[in-house]
C-alpha cells in the first residue's frame, strides 16, 4: 500500500513537472517561431524569386527548340539563374505624363491639296487623241500606288486616262475589277477638273482601240515619261503601262504632288458596301471602348519568306519559309542575322505587345488586328494575346453571313481592314509595307493621328538584352528609341523617303493657331523651308546627295514588294506641258538601262 501511494506522488510529481516546463517552453517557442517567420520574410524582400519566364517563347512556332531561346534575351542554362536581373511585366502602362490617343500638336496642322488657279485644268490641256492605260500590280494598297500614280502620269502627258486595270492573276488571286472595290463614277467625276478619265479604250471602225503595251522604269520623273512614253502616245495614240506600281518618282512638282493627294485621299472612295461594312466593324469596336488600337501584324508566312529573316524554328523553319522566297526570283540569299540588326524583320507578335506595354498601354486596352494567316498560328499569337486579352479581328467582330460577301476576295477583305485601321485612335504598323506606309500617309494627311512604326533596328538589341534589365529600365529605353516614330508632326523631313508615306507637300501649318498657343513658326510653307535648308546645307557641304537619298528610298522599296508576288523634246510637241511639270534638276541623270536592270521584276 505505501509502495503505491509512492508510485502515485511520484507519477504526480513527474507530471507536474512536466506541466511546468511546457507553460514556461511555450512562450520560448513562440517567440523563436516569430524571429523564424521574420527571418524568412527578410530573406524573400532581400532575394525574390527567380524571374517568371514566358515558355511562350519555347512556343513561338510548334517546332521551336530551347537552343533558339537565346535569340530573345534567354538561354536554357540560365534563364532560372538567381544572377539575372528581375523582368517583370506590368498589367497596366503606368502614368507618363502624356496623352496615348493623340499626337502632341497635331492640331497645328491640316492637309492641303486644293490645285491653285495656275495649275491647268484638263479641258485646257489634254489631248482628245491620246489615252493612257495602266493595269496595276500586286494586292490593295500596291493597287492604290498605281492607280494614284496613273492619274498623275495621264496629267503629265496630257492624254485621257483610262479606268485602270486591277491585277488578277498575282499571289492575292483576286478576280476584283475596279468598279468591285472602289467608286467608279465618284473617282470620274471628283477628277473631272484635272484630267479627263473614261470608262473603256473608244471604238475604231467597230473595233476597241488596241492599246500598245510598255513599261517604264520605277520611280520615274516627269522628264522620264515626257522622254519614254510621250514619242509613243504620239505614233501609237494609245498606250497601257505593265506592271504599275511605283512607276512614278517620289519627287515632283508641289502642284503634281497636290494632284496625288487629291487622288489618294479624295477621290478614292471604296464602293458602298465595303464602306458600310468597314464602319459597322469601327462601330462595334467604339462600342467595347472609347478609344482603340490597330495593329498590322503582318506575320503572314509570306512576309517572313520576303525579308529572309530567322525567327529560331529550325531546319523546318528554313524549309518552309525558303520555298516561299523562291517565288522572287530576283532575291538575294538571305543573311538572317544581318537582316534583324539592320532592323528589316517583323517584330514577333510577344514584341510587338511587349513594345505598347512599355509605351504605355496597359492590359485593358481594345486591339484589332488586320492580319492574314499568321505563321505558327494561335501559339505564335499567344503572347500578344496574354498581354492584351482584348483582342479582335473583323472575324471575331462579324459574324459568317456578314462577311460572306467579301470572303475569296483578297481585296476587298483587305480594304475592310484598311477602313478599322484608318479610323482607329492609334494605328501600329510592324512592317513598311505598302498598307503602313498608305495609312501612315492618310494619317498624318488627315490630322496626324498617332501611327507607330517599330524602331526595328533599336528595339532589336533591346530585345536582345531585356534578359538582363529590369522592366523600368526596358520600358524608358523603348520610349527612347521610339521618339520620332509616333506619328507626330514633322518627324520627318520634308522630301524625304517615300511620298505615299510622308505626303510633306500636302500638309499645311496653321500659323494663327500657332501663334495664339505662343509657338515658335517660320512664315514660309514647310516645303520651302525645307528647300532653302536644302541650299544652305549644299553651301556648307553637309546635306546628302539626292543620288544617296534615291539610294535609300530603293531599299525601303523592297519591303513594298510585299504585296507584288508572282509566278528633250518636252516643251516643244503640241499639247506637251511646260517646264512647271519638269522635276527641275531634282532627280540625277541614270541611263534608263541601267534603272531597268535595277528595278526588274
Amino acid at each position: 500500500m505505501k509502495r503505491k501511494k509512492a508510485r502515485d506522488h511520484t507519477i504526480t510529481a513527474v507530471l507536474h513537472h512536466i506541466f511546468l516546463m511546457r507553460h514556461r517552453l511555450f512562450p520560448l517557442i513562440s517567440v523563436l517561431s516569430g524571429c523564424c517567420l521574420l527571418l524568412f520574410a527578410v530573406v524573400c524582400l532581400l532575394y525574390p524569386l527567380p524571374p517568371i519566364v514566358n515558355h511562350h517563347h519555347l512556343r513561338l512556332f510548334p517546332h521551336l527548340q530551347y537552343s533558339s531561346l537565346s535569340r530573345y534575351g534567354v538561354t536554357e542554362e540560365s534563364s532560372f539563374s538567381r544572377e539575372r536581373t528581375e523582368f517583370r511585366v506590368p498589367g497596366d502602362g503606368g502614368n507618363l505624363g502624356r496623352d496615348l490617343w493623340s499626337s502632341r500638336l497635331s492640331e497645328f496642322y491640316y492637309g492641303c491639296s486644293n490645285a491653285s488657279n495656275k495649275f491647268p485644268t484638263a479641258d485646257m490641256k489634254t489631248n482628245p487623241d491620246w489615252y493612257l492605260s495602266i493595269a496595276t500590280s500586286g494586292g490593295l494598297n500596291q493597287q492604290r500606288t498605281g492607280i494614284t500614280d496613273a492619274v498623275v502620269a495621264a496629267y503629265i502627258l496630257n492624254a485621257t486616262l483610262v479606268v485602270p486595270k486591277l491585277d488578277q492573276k498575282s499571289y492575292w488571286n483576286d478576280s476584283s475589277n475596279f468598279a468591285d472595290i472602289f467608286d467608279v463614277d465618284w473617282f470620274i467625276a471628283s477628277l473631272s477638273r484635272d484630267v479627263n478619265i473614261i470608262k473603256q479604250l473608244p471604238t475604231k471602225h467597230g473595233k476597241t482601240v488596241t492599246p500598245h503595251r510598255m513599261r517604264v522604269p520605277r520611280k520615274c520623273s516627269a522628264s522620264c515619261y515626257h522622254n519614254r512614253v510621250l514619242p509613243v502616245l504620239i505614233k501609237k495614240r494609245a498606250v497601257q503601262l505593265g506592271k504599275f506600281d511605283y512607276r512614278l518618282s517620289n519627287r515632283l512638282e508641289p502642284a503634281l504632288q497636290k494632284l496625288r493627294c487629291r487622288v489618294n485621299y479624295h477621290a478614292l472612295r471604296f464602293t458602298n458596301s465595303i464602306h458600310k461594312m468597314g464602319k459597322m466593324l469601327v462601330e462595334r469596336m467604339r462600342m467595347k471602348s472609347e478609344h482603340f488600337i490597330t495593329l498590322h501584324l503582318r506575320f503572314e508566312p509570306d512576309m517572313l519568306a520576303f525579308s529572309g529573316c530567322y525567327y529560331g524554328g529550325g531546319q523546318e523553319e528554313r524549309t518552309e519559309l525558303g520555298a516561299i522566297r523562291k517565288r522572287w526570283k530576283t532575291l538575294h540569299a538571305s543573311n538572317p542575322d544581318k537582316e534583324r540588326r539592320h532592323g528589316r524583320c517583323p517584330l514577333t507578335p510577344e514584341e510587338v505587345g511587349l513594345m505598347l506595354r512599355a509605351l504605355g498601354f496597359g492590359s485593358d486596352v481594345h486591339i484589332y488586328v488586320a492580319s492574314g494567316e499568321v505563321y505558327g498560328g494561335e501559339e505564335t499569337l499567344a503572347p500578344l494575346k496574354s498581354l492584351f486579352p482584348n483582342f479582335h479581328t473583323k472575324e471575331t467582330l462579324a459574324t459568317k453571313e456578314e462577311l460572306a460577301p467579301f470572303f475569296g476576295f483578297s481585296s476587298r477583305m483587305a480594304a475592310l481592314d484598311f477602313i478599322v485601321c484608318d479610323e482607329s485612335d492609334v494605328f501600329v504598323t510592324n512592317n513598311n509595307g505598302n498598307m503602313a506606309k498608305m495609312l501612315a500617309g492618310r494619317r498624318r494627311y488627315f490630322g496626324h493621328k498617332p501611327t507607330i512604326r517599330p524602331n526595328a533596328k533599336k528595339l532589336y538589341k533591346l530585345f536582345m538584352a531585356r534578359g538582363n534589365m529590369t522592366w523600368e529600365e526596358f520600358a524608358s529605353r523603348v520610349r527612347t528609341h521610339q521618339i520620332g516614330f509616333m506619328g507626330e508632326p514633322n518627324e520627318v523631313k520634308p522630301g524625304r523617303g517615300e511620298f505615299h508615306e510622308n505626303p510633306s507637300s500636302c500638309i499645311c501649318e496653321d500659323y494663327e493657331a500657332k501663334a495664339r498657343a505662343g509657338l515658335n513658326f517660320k512664315a514660309e510653307h514647310p516645303l520651302e523651308d525645307h528647300r532653302i535648308s536644302e541650299e544652305n546645307d549644299k553651301r556648307n557641304g553637309t546635306v546628302d546627295s539626292t543620288s544617296e537619298q534615291l539610294a535609300e528610298d530603293d531599299h525601303e522599296q523592297d519591303l513594298s514588294d510585299m504585296d507584288y508576288v508572282d509566278n528633250g523634246m518636252g516643251g516643244q510637241l503640241k499639247g506637251v506641258p511646260g517646264e512647271m511639270y519638269m522635276e527641275s534638276g531634282l532627280m540625277p541623270k541614270v541611263e534608263p538601262v541601267e534603272l531597268e536592270a535595277f528595278f526588274s521584276d
